[in-house]
């Protein structure tokens, strides 16, 4: 297509080197700070003290942005913007395709390409699918940034690196990489830091008790499901179990909340009270996401493929005891082992759609994972990619993930978008990176919130088989929550 390969240009240089005005324990979110209010500056920030842990990326100066709202795509360089309609999967992988990119010895698991989101309602492109929820944020289905600058941190080494990626169109000369640092450098050394939110001066009880969760609700917070909606809900996907439609639905509700103060700050207080592998700050201009995702939806390197669903949720305990208590009845329990074993099956269908025979298998099952306010039960299941088999190749053959829809797949998002009042949009779908060197690193967005029009809208949920107990599903969610609802309740008070 003539008109994309004119927007597009070309990748004439890649230049990776240390960073010698930053300390190796110099915090990215930090120095990310004074570039937070820049629209299209994106931070990957990984914390915890799990093995997806060990890189965070800082992404800015994109030379494209790609957004698309169902088949309408806009595409932006630095000098004009193209519209087009299309498959954004298919329009994609003609941007990864086009971008000539020089050979490079990089050993760095992402330099150059494409960061951002891909929301669930991307489903409508890879299957027939009924649509009937309200649509009623219109943020775009897809939101990709080609950065020119990327800041890398690596946490074992202790270390940063930053990588200039050389763009130019038609006839205009690439800006040089000593250029683009000293920017990068005079930006983040000059404007003001954005500071976190002030610490609580007292400790918040949890807010699944329930005076204070009705006072905290009643006052500020409101969902899309009244309490005695969703606990319905929920009978209604056990009748369809039993009906034998389907084994398993993830079912969500999406609570909103009055926020006038700054979103970065908010997002830096859920980082500092829990860290976990895969959160991300995304400026889209005029909406940010908040991700805080501990789950990694599809990882890629080279001809390696991985995903790491999560199924089974317990709260921590409050004292060691209870915590052992708590830990021992996840691992015990029949029904978070078939929820997982469920979907740890549906995943190894997806990645068979790209793999090769015989290589895809489940390499951990029911691993438990500790974060602040919960347990988590986590598989890894793993493959081998097919000779030629593209980025977008393993976008369509896993997409969305099926941790987050139900099994079987197709069958679970018709019921979703049957019981749920609202689309999706970007929870559940994935935020991270696609590159342009067969890598790519994806999160499910559970934990991710949107600020738009001084409001947070923040989904969570959870998967109901046919022994799920309404109520117990209903308190999971705000489990699942508490972090997020504790900080906006100090934070309004």
């Amino acid at each position: 297509m003539h008109k994309l390969k004119q927007v597009i240009g070309e990748i004439v240089t890649i230049e990776s080197q240390p960073v010698d005005f930053i300390r190796g324990d110099e915090k990215i979110e930090d120095i990310y700070a004074p570039l937070s209010s820049d629209v299209n500056a994106f931070l990957l920030l990984s914390g915890g003290q799990g093995d997806c842990s060990r890189y965070s990326f800082l992404a800015c100066d994109p030379f494209l942005v790609v957004r698309a709202w169902g088949k309408k795509i806009k595409i932006n360089n630095r000098h004009t913007t193209i519209e087009l309609v299309g498959n954004p999967f298919d329009m994609l992988q003609e941007i990864l395709d086009g971008l000539k990119m020089p050979s490079v010895d990089i050993q760095l698991p992402f330099y150059a390409g494409a960061v951002g989101y891909f929301s669930y309602d991307l489903r409508y492109h890879l299957e027939k699918l009924p649509d009937v929820a309200e649509n009623d944020l219109s943020l775009p289905d897809l939101y990709l940034i080609f950065p020119g600058i990327i800041l890398v941190h690596d946490r074992i080494e202790q270390n940063y690196r930053i990588v200039t990626i050389g763009h130019q169109l038609h006839g205009e000369e690439s800006e040089k990489g000593h250029q683009k640092i000293q920017k990068f450098q005079s930006k983040i050394r000059t404007a003001s830091p954005n500071p976190p939110l002030p610490p609580s001066k007292s400790p918040l009880a949890p807010l699944s008790q329930s005076g204070v969760w009705r006072d905290f609700q009643a006052k500020d917070l409101a969902s899309n499901f009244i309490h005695d909606a969703y606990v319905s809900a929920i009978k209604r996907v056990r009748e369809y179990i039993r009906q034998g439609d389907i084994y398993q639905v993830n079912l969500s509700q999406r609570f909103t909340f009055e926020f006038g103060g700054s979103p970065y700050s908010l997002f830096r207080a859920l980082f500092a009270a829990n860290p976990a592998p895969f959160y991300a700050y995304l400026n889209c201009g005029d909406f940010c996401v908040l991700s805080t995702s501990p789950e990694r939806f599809i990882r890629r390197e080279g001809n390696y493929i991985e995903t790491r669903p999560i199924k089974g949720t317990r709260p921590r305990g409050k004292d060691p005891a209870e915590d052992e208590k708590m830990k021992k009845d996840l691992l015990e329990s029949p029904k978070e082992d078939a929820e997982l074993s469920m979907i740890v099956d549906l995943l190894r269908n997806d990645l068979g759609k790209a793999c090769l025979p015989g290589t895809v298998q489940v390499k951990e099952h029911k691993r438990v994972e500790a974060y602040q306010n919960v347990f988590h039960l986590v598989s890894i299941v793993t493959g081998m990619l097919r000779r030629g088999c593209t980025q977008t190749d393993v976008l369509r053959a896993v997409f969305p993930g099926g941790s987050i829809t139900g099994c079987p797949k197709i069958r679970a998002m018709e019921i979703i978008e049957e019981l749920e009042p609202v689309k999706r949009g970007i929870y559940t779908g994935s935020i991270g990176y696609v590159s342009l060197h067969d890598t790519i690193n994806l999160s499910i967005a559970i934990r991710a919130a949107v600020y738009k029009d001084r409001r947070i809208y923040l989904s969570v949920g959870g998967g109901i088989v046919y022994n799920s107990d309404p109520e117990t599903e209903y308190q999971e969610t705000l489990h699942k929550g508490e972090t997020f609802f504790k900080l906006l309740h100090h934070a309004a008070r």
